[in-house]
């Protein structure tokens, strides 16, 4: 799928490109999907997911969550420089479902916003903050994050992403940080 799109976008990719792709036949296809939009959505979600389980395991919690920024954010952006047409496909043509595809976003981004409000607050390591983060805050980052990704796809700098690792930390510093 990720191929098929990669080559002519979502919009313009068939079924028949899709299972010519994939050397399945149709009938294989539809007994596992409805529609190309149905397949693009469980593909966004499973490489989000996993982009996830890698931020997941950069974690030791252990330690206090400011000196896991920098190691977390370079296991996830690496994991995405993997598989830059993978990448760009889900990051772009995500949109091209239209509020399907915004609704698959907004799972995706909600995953990530509860798994670092437990680390951020403390529901991990056993400690809390003194006042907790609020889930608004942490989508801001999330959103600020997707957006330094998006400039970087939009420029064919996808190689770079490792390049993200200091501004990414630096805004979940400054979206974290307590007033005195």
């Amino acid at each position: 799928m990720a191929r098929a799109v990669a080559a002519k976008g979502y919009a313009d990719t068939t079924i028949s490109d899709i299972v010519r792709e994939a050397c399945v036949s149709r009938r294989t296809f539809y007994e596992h999907f409805s529609t190309k939009a149905e397949l693009f959505t469980a593909l966004y979600e499973a490489a989000s997911r996993n982009a996830l389980r890698v931020l997941e395991q950069a974690i030791d919690p252990t330690h206090e969550w400011e000196t896991q920024i920098e190691s977390a954010l370079t296991a996830y952006l690496a994991c995405m420089a993997q598989n830059p047409v993978l990448m760009r496909t889900l990051f772009v043509e995500i949109l091209g479902l239209g509020a399907e595809g915004l609704q698959a976003r907004r799972r995706v981004n909600q995953e990530i916003v509860d798994f670092m409000l437990r680390v951020i607050n403390g529901a991990n390591a056993g400690h809390t903050r003194k006042s907790p983060l609020s889930e608004g805050m942490v989508m801001a980052a999330v959103g600020g994050i997707n957006e330094l990704v998006l400039q970087y796809i939009e420029q064919d700098r996808e190689a770079q992403l490792h390049e993200l690792v200091g501004p990414a930390s630096q805004l979940v510093r400054a979206v974290t940080r307590t007033k005195p």
